[in-house]
């Protein structure tokens, strides 16, 4: 499997309150997370990068994992301690108080991709020239459009698109969604901020990712069309190519 990512504040914003990185633990399997902050006085920027950075700590110290209920339990109750952690954060210091992020993260295990997540950072399918969305926003706007009050149409320019129904950074228990299922030699996988599907189409994304290039090419068109559409925020993206059936770790 091969793993690229790569993260770019935008055009229209000051600062990157993205964070995307690739963590191995013992036995080299590695943990894929982005997180995509919101807050003010830069809050957004520690919110995301706490997350990834302790929950990457965690993977590096944890043994070879076989069992998919492993990885879930493991992956729940760190982002329930995170999320925890956060609030505490924000009792502290008052320009940390409300403060939070998404989180999507990929690993594989005998043959399965597992991805969480929380919040609208996405996760994608490319297989045999389609593109599949994995992931449900835990939007207002998605839950409007599940109920066909608004349309797709509506919904892509909708006033309060940033409104979210999940994130990382509020009280109470975390709910993590998880869509588990076995890859396949050519898929590639796509964990993306909102500043990437807020710019693009899916048929534009998929575009790019079905020309002949290298995965990491690839990362850097996805971006570059992102901002050439506005750039209107932070775009961030990671790319997991699977080149072979089964064996081996992601």
């Amino acid at each position: 499997m091969e793993i690229k990512k790569a993260t770019d504040v935008g055009k229209k914003r000051r600062n990157n309150e993205d964070s995307v990185e690739i963590f191995y633990n013992r036995q080299q399997q590695a943990l894929s997370l982005l997180a995509d902050g919101m807050g003010g006085h830069q809050a957004g920027d520690i919110a995301s990068r706490v997350v990834t950075r302790e929950l990457g700590k965690a993977w590096q110290e944890t043994q070879f994992k076989t069992q998919i209920e492993d990885v879930t339990l493991w992956l729940s109750q760190q982002l329930q301690e995170q999320n925890d952690y956060l609030l505490q954060l924000g009792e502290r210091n008052d320009t940390m108080k409300g403060m939070g992020t998404t989180i999507v993260a990929a690993t594989a295990i005998d043959g399965n991709m597992i991805i969480g997540h929380v919040g609208d950072s996405r996760a994608y399918l490319l297989r045999q020239h389609q593109l599949i969305q994995l992931t449900e926003d835990h939007s207002l706007v998605n839950v409007l459009l599940k109920s066909g009050e608004i349309t797709e149409e509506q919904a892509r320019n909708h006033p309060r698109k940033n409104m979210l129904t999940r994130t990382i950074g509020i009280p109470g228990k975390v709910q993590v969604d998880y869509y588990i299922a076995p890859y396949k030699q050519g898929d590639v996988y796509l964990l993306c901020s909102d500043g990437l599907t807020n710019m693009l189409t899916d048929q534009e994304i998929l575009t790019i990712l079905d020309t002949p290039a290298l995965l990491e090419d690839k990362v850097h068109f996805l971006i570059r069309a992102a901002n050439k559409a506005g750039g209107t925020d932070n775009i961030s993206v990671i790319l997991i190519a699977i080149d072979h059936e089964k064996g081996g770790s992601l």
